[in-house]
């Protein structure tokens, strides 16, 4: 095969990696940007937004699915990790706040992704399969938090990481509609504190 001369000074690898990357922050806006709706999605239009050509979406992507799921993955990538990275850092009894603190921060600086992960307004199939996917992360991350507090009865555990998952993202969802008007803080309290609350929660007997 014959070799890809680089362009500018950039490897063709390189050139498809900033244009995979051009098209997925193209998704987050046409996704994720308040009064935009995710049913008139279209190949065109991502391309657009990311101003770029169709046939490089086809470069990187199968289809819109394919797109829309590289899309959520990307965003929950991120979150994951910083807030791994957080938990981590803290001391124990501090891990749950730094958790939501971490949440809640980067949804602050880009509402887009908040609302990509956690708004009831957006139904896209694709979007709401790859929430029930993350649901199972963000358990597995609090189940993680609960366990060091020593919470013993790991089936009970993550049944209640289960739920507080669900609610904490139904009270984000809340809040950034506005339905829930507590500030930045306030927010982050309460979604800790009854986080503490189930992880500290003994099990039946």
């Amino acid at each position: 095969m014959a070799q890809v001369r680089p362009y500018r000074g950039i490897d063709a690898a390189q050139r498809v990696a900033d244009r995979r990357r051009q098209l997925l922050d193209a998704g987050l806006e046409l996704l994720g940007a308040a009064g935009k709706d995710p049913a008139d999605l279209t190949v065109r239009a991502i391309c657009g937004q990311a101003t770029l050509g169709v046939r490089y979406f086809y470069e990187s992507f199968t289809d819109k699915d394919h797109f829309v799921g590289a899309v959520f993955d990307s965003v929950i990538a991120d979150i994951a990790a910083t807030t791994e990275a957080a938990v981590a850092s803290a001391p124990p009894d501090e891990q749950a706040r730094a958790a939501m603190a971490n949440i809640v921060r980067t949804i602050s600086a880009d509402p887009r992704m908040g609302r990509l992960l956690f708004s009831v307004e957006l139904s896209n199939t694709e979007i709401v399969r790859k929430r029930a996917d993350s649901t199972a992360l963000f358990a597995e991350l609090l189940f993680t938090h609960a366990g060091a507090h020593g919470a013993l009865d790991n089936d009970h555990v993550k049944a209640a990481s289960y739920f507080a998952v669900g609610g904490v993202g139904q009270t984000i969802s809340a809040w950034l509609s506005g339905e829930v008007q507590l500030d930045h803080d306030q927010l982050v309290d309460a979604l800790a504190a009854l986080i503490d609350a189930l992880a500290a929660m003994p099990p039946p007997t």
